[in-house]
């Protein structure tokens, strides 16, 4: 005869995976030396830079700018770079001597330094941006020190997703100082440019973006902004033409009316033996 027992313990379940592995905020980075990197807003920030950098003081074909591209600043130790979230260049073609992309940016043998580096704070990251941490003497100069005391960049533009904090500086006498926001932009007369941070929609997100504006203040649109804006204002003119072709329509009807009324007018009285031509 068997026997079964009338209660067997049970284990708890277990728990789904999502809550006992890692999350995305645990795994930042495919590589453990550089903490935080990639991840999306690293990718579509510096896009949305690179849209829209447009100097009105400078030909386009001499402006040039790019996004965790390698960015190797010292002859004298020629293996070492440092990877900028997105910098931006004036007086440099857009291809390397005119015939290829490039595949970093060597100062040396380019014609210019960047005039403007964007770094996007992360987890782990802000001390360097920020000079935060001195480099020591058997490893090389963090990035506040590569920027400020050896390619001596004008601009040094700091922002956190995180905070949606701004921070700039600009060098002076040799070293970077602060910069007080205009109406809550970076002015950078050298360019016809101005930095600031923006609420909108790019690429179906809506949140604070980093972005380009003209010195007055006025948005630079990216292409598709612009196709968008474009359409619209085709949409509006079209409307516009038929509005005014209803109009036209309108008022052609209210004259062939009046014309009719009169007509009407002048038979009847034509018709109690008054001539209406007669009447003043």
């Amino acid at each position: 005869m068997s026997y079964y027992p009338s209660f067997i313990p049970q284990s708890d379940p277990p728990l789904p995976p999502w809550e006992t592995l890692p999350t995305m905020y645990d795994l930042p980075s495919d590589n453990l030396e550089e903490p935080g990197l990639p991840d999306e807003f690293h990718f579509l920030q510096p896009l949305l830079l690179y849209l829209t950098f447009q100097p009105t003081n400078w030909n386009p074909e001499l402006v040039y700018s790019a996004a965790d591209l390698n960015l190797y600043y010292t002859i004298q130790h020629p293996l070492l770079y440092k990877r900028p979230d997105w910098f931006g260049v004036v007086g440099v073609q857009k291809l390397h001597k005119s015939q290829d992309l490039r595949l970093s940016y060597v100062t040396w043998q380019e014609p210019a330094n960047p005039f403007v580096i964007v770094e996007l704070l992360s987890p782990g990251t802000e001390e360097e941006d920020l000079g935060i941490r001195k480099s020591s003497e058997d490893k090389p100069p963090n990035k506040w020190e590569v920027y400020e005391r050896i390619l001596r960049i004008p601009y040094y533009i700091v922002f956190s997703r995180y905070t949606n904090e701004l921070q700039a500086f600009q060098l002076v006498g040799g070293h970077y100082e602060p910069i007080n926001l205009t109406d809550g932009r970076i002015l950078m007369p050298e360019l016809g440019l101005s930095l600031g941070v923006w609420q909108g929609s790019f690429r179906d997100i809506d949140r604070l973006w980093l972005r380009w504006f003209t010195s007055e203040g006025e948005i630079i649109p990216a292409p598709t902004e612009s196709a968008v804006a474009a359409s619209e204002r085709a949409m509006i003119a079209e409307q516009e033409a038929r509005d005014a072709k209803q109009e036209a329509r309108d008022a052609k009807q209210k004259a062939e009316q009046a014309k009719r009324k009169a007509q009407q007018l002048a038979e009847r009285l034509r018709q109690l033996g008054i001539n209406p031509d007669e009447i003043h």
